[in-house]
């Protein structure tokens, strides 16, 4: 699944922004991280994630996580790794892919959960 995704965030920056390697680069990322902290988030509770709240240190350590990948491409070691500064349009994009990533995950494990229970 996760890489369906990826394909989704390669196409939409080559198709919609003419992305160069470095943009897509830092778009794949920024998308890897996002869905990667989505899916901790996700699989960590057999309830529907969204009515289950995390524990306070593993919100904070994925709010962290979150917040130091969104802004390393303004940073120096960004430049270091070939990120460069993404299209403030990109933003609504990630944010939809990201949220299609929750309800594939979601979904699924719903069901599973559903079916398995006694």
């Amino acid at each position: 699944m996760s890489s369906a995704f990826d394909f989704l965030t390669f196409g939409a920056l080559l198709w919609l922004f003419g992305s160069k390697a470095s943009l897509l680069r830092t778009g794949w990322f920024l998308e890897s991280v996002a869905s990667a902290i989505l899916i901790v988030l996700v699989m960590r509770t057999r309830r529907v994630s969204v009515r289950s709240r995390p524990s306070s240190a593993l919100l904070a350590a994925t709010i962290g996580v979150l917040v130091v990948a969104l802004a390393l491409p303004w940073t120096p070691i960004g430049s270091a790794f070939g990120f460069e500064h993404l299209p403030a349009t990109f933003a609504p994009l990630l944010a939809g892919i990201v949220a299609l990533y929750f309800v594939s995950a979601e979904l699924p494990k719903t069901l599973f959960y559903r079916r398995a229970e006694p």
